[in-house]
């Protein structure tokens, strides 16, 4: 099914300039901000802008295969709607608006375990490939019990946030006094996820019948201890540049991470992923699919279930234009002879620097 959207939005930047409208300024600022000074959310954006393309030409290229699979399983194009708290600041339905675009267009979704309307009714409201990504708020009762609850409402992975140990200061949300309800009651149990050890990730692994993530992963170092573990999936992620500031890009993350990985387990990607363009580079460069969470929030935010599949749908047309322009016709031939550092000439780097048009009058766009 298509998002019946094509005439409304032509282009990503109207999705997200339409997403900006609709929201109010806390929403707004919790979508595009990081933690601090914002160094890390800049950096992810940057040094996707220094990897350059090495187009390849007169191939026949005039049938161009954008699926690909994850975890065996076959997906429309290596995009995953990414873990989001707050999915219903962005439409009322939250997490089951997200599932219900998942299913329509054919990508998985990996739910919060801190968004509504949780596990069982998300699970319920579409037959989608789902995961789970878990924040630790018990102990390891809590998290077997939790992690059985979703196996057995069909979530085929599970993902272990391993980068928030403690909770990051957000300063665009302490200024506009921007308090997210679910937090609260739950303040008082962060001190599990902080405690949280190699030693518990075993404990887990040992007794799960589906393939566990560690998502959060930014150092070769804990990539090769996971895949020693037997872990198996490692998502390279600096939480959108929302938990520790002044990180290395998850670029330059993902880099080291796979040469440590050496194809043990699969990988997925995150940070400043705005582009079908942006995702060729994160496959070139070795991921598996990567993750989108800020442009997820905008479709939900322009025009709910549709507006995600337009979002969608979009990246779909960039990603086939881009292989076919590169000389590539599927997923296995590209490799990193596609791309090369280069000096990056964006000079303002934010949230949404990849969609320059914002910045202009709305007359002719």
């Amino acid at each position: 099914m298509a998002s019946g959207l094509e005439e409304r939005f032509r282009t990503l930047h109207q999705v997200v300039k339409a997403a900006q409208m609709n929201l109010a300024p806390g929403p707004w600022d919790y979508l595009i901000g990081g933690t601090e000074t914002e160094m890390t959310l800049r950096r992810n954006r940057q040094a996707l802008d220094a990897i350059a393309f090495r187009p390849r030409v007169l191939r026949d290229v005039s049938k161009i295969d954008c699926t690909s699979t994850l975890f065996g399983r076959p997906v429309r194009i290596p995009v995953l709607l990414a873990p989001i708290g707050g999915l219903d600041y962005f439409d009322p339905g939250g997490a089951a608006t997200a599932a219900k675009a998942s299913e329509e267009f054919g990508v998985p979704h990996m739910l919060s375990s801190v968004c509504q309307p949780g596990l069982e009714a998300t699970a319920a409201a579409a037959e989608n490939f789902r995961m789970l990504q878990l924040y630790v708020r018990g102990d390891d009762a809590w998290v077997e019990d939790t992690v059985m609850r979703a196996v057995n409402c069909g979530y085929g992975a599970i993902a272990l946030t391993v980068d928030a140990a403690h909770y990051s200061r957000r300063e665009r949300d302490l200024c506009r006094n921007f308090v997210k309800p679910w937090r609260q009651p739950l303040i008082r149990l962060e001190g599990y996820q902080s405690a949280f050890t190699w030693e518990n990730v075993k404990r887990l692994k040992d007794r799960l019948s589906v393939p566990l993530i560690l998502k959060g992963i930014s150092v070769a170092e804990d990539a090769a201890q996971a895949v020693d573990l037997g872990i198996d999936g490692i998502y390279v992620s600096n939480h959108g540049g929302r938990q520790l500031d002044h990180c290395i890009s998850s670029v330059e993350a993902l880099v080291e991470v796979v040469a440590a990985v050496k194809g043990r387990a699969t990988i997925i990607y995150d940070g400043a992923v705005n582009r079908g363009t942006d995702v060729v580079k994160a496959l070139a460069l070795g991921a598996d699919t990567v993750g989108i969470g800020r442009l997820e929030c905008c479709g939900l935010a322009a025009a709910g279930q549709a507006g995600l599949v337009r979002v969608l749908e979009l990246l779909e047309e960039e990603i086939r234009i881009t292989l076919g322009l590169l000389g590539v016709r599927s997923w296995s031939e590209l490799d990193k002879s596609y791309v090369q550092p280069v000096t990056p000439l964006t000079v303002a780097v934010h949230a949404t620097s990849a969609f320059p048009l914002l910045d202009l009058d709305d007359e002719g766009y």
